[in-house]
């Protein structure tokens, strides 16, 4: 993991998201640096889907601090998210199945010529550009970047998206539930492709309520409960069934205290 004298990719400093007198997120604290995964885990209803939001820029927190590289942002709308190195990966994904891979990969990003006056797609650099990415995150078993994307299965649409943050030189991927009902082969796949990321030094925000699949990926465990981050630990601190129970604590903890 990178230094923490490095700045954070995204810092959320006392970020609070309420609606009338209820709290979905509360006094969050949460850095990610460069070439760092942070796992944010929690049961339903914890806050993670808030926190996924504000990133992202579908929502604005009511009070606190979001950080980009060390500078307060405040974002209006998914694009501008987006504009500021921001690539969130849900578990439905916007892929269009129609459409050829390297469509997919380049969507409202294309790359263009002009010939006399007129735009041409540079269609076989978006190809090659697609397959070396592709190769990169594992993603071998791809015949051609020329295929439709209704070709592929669960686990090689979440690469896709991967690969195309990697290429448009995300600063942060959000994965929100990325290997959610895919099979222990494929959940692998979207593994590598993370780790993938990871070393291309973007920061990721790796959402999921299973253990087993965040334990092996992250560098740090954030722990939700009632929209507080309770807790966060380090790789190798607890195993995955220590992880469970600090999680089931962390719950317990809240009720005592009046949630």
């Amino acid at each position: 993991m990178n230094s923490e004298t490095v700045a954070p990719v995204v810092e959320l400093v006392n970020v609070t998201r309420r609606y009338g007198k209820n709290y979905a997120v509360r006094d969050a604290n949460l850095s990610i640096h460069p070439g760092e995964v942070v796992g944010l885990v929690g049961d339903n209803g914890a806050g993670k889907s808030t926190i996924v939001k504000m990133i992202s820029g579908y929502i604005e927190p009511t009070s606190g601090t979001i950080k980009i590289q060390g500078a307060p942002v405040r974002f209006g709308s998914p694009r501008q998210a987006r504009a500021a190195g921001i690539e969130t990966v849900y578990q439905d994904l916007a892929i269009v199945d129609e459409m050829a891979l390297w469509r997919n990969f380049f969507l409202g990003q294309e790359l263009h010529r002009n010939v006399l006056g007129i735009r041409y797609l540079r269609v076989k650099e978006m190809a090659r550009i697609c397959d070396e990415h592709l190769a990169e995150v594992g993603l071998t078993s791809v015949e051609s970047s020329h295929q439709t994307a209704a070709t592929l299965s669960g686990g090689e649409r979440q690469s896709l998206a991967i690969s195309r943050a990697i290429h448009f030189d995300s600063q942060l991927l959000v994965l929100d539930e990325p290997v959610a009902a895919l099979s222990v082969r494929e959940t692998r796949r979207v593994l590598d492709a993370i780790g993938a990321a990871k070393a291309n030094n973007l920061g990721v925000l790796y959402i999921d309520h299973n253990m087993d699949h965040v334990l092996p990926a992250a560098d740090r465990i954030a722990i939700m409960h009632r929209g507080t981050i309770s807790r966060v630990v380090h790789k190798g601190d607890l195993t995955v069934d220590e992880l469970a129970d600090a999680v089931a604590e962390s719950g317990t903890a809240a009720a005592d205290n009046g949630g």
